[in-house]
């Protein structure tokens, strides 16, 4: 009998952690989930172009540290062929 009641006293616990959890779900979830709002063309494009800007300077930082990796990469191998040569 003790069991029986264990296992619902656990049941109550676990649906009362439940239903917390979906509130506060619930409340963080933002007023305005509605969808997007509407805007010009013209403000689209000007958001769209910032971003395209954005990202464009993005990549030509990535590709500058991509590039300096290879080149302490390269140095590193000379430089070691240089070693086994002389040594």
């Amino acid at each position: 009998m003790s069991d029986t009641s264990t296992n619902t006293e656990h049941r109550d616990v676990a649906g009362e952690a439940l239903g917390r959890m979906v509130r506060r779900w619930r409340e963080s979830r933002r007023p305005d989930d509605a969808p997007l709002e509407a805007m010009t063309s013209q403000a689209f494009r000007q958001i769209v172009a910032e971003r395209l800007r954005a990202l464009e300077r993005d990549t030509g930082e990535v590709r500058t540290r991509v590039n300096s990796l290879l080149f302490v990469v390269a140095g590193a191998v000379v430089t070691q062929l240089v070693l086994r040569l002389l040594g």
